[in-house]
């Protein structure tokens, strides 16, 4: 250890820092519980890739297949 007072060694930086070396693990999966839902869909839709994409486009022709249906039957 270091004898000056005024440098401080990297484990106390990772404390300031609210960095445990010890437990990374648990703090990604804090981090993961802590994200906003947008983000957390956003993750899956990019894990999901093709999937996502094809269920994107069935609902946007749906709501305009909706929408057409709706002005036809209204007219």
């Amino acid at each position: 250890m270091n004898s000056d007072p005024n440098i401080s060694s990297n484990s106390d930086l990772n404390n300031i820092n609210g960095i445990d070396p010890n437990n990374q693990a648990t703090t990604n999966s804090k981090q993961k519980e802590n994200d906003g839902f947008v983000k957390l869909a956003m993750r899956n839709m990019v894990k999901k890739g093709s999937t996502s994409l094809f269920h994107f486009a069935l609902t946007i022709f749906g709501v305009i297949g909706t929408l057409i249906g709706l002005a036809i039957a209204f007219h």
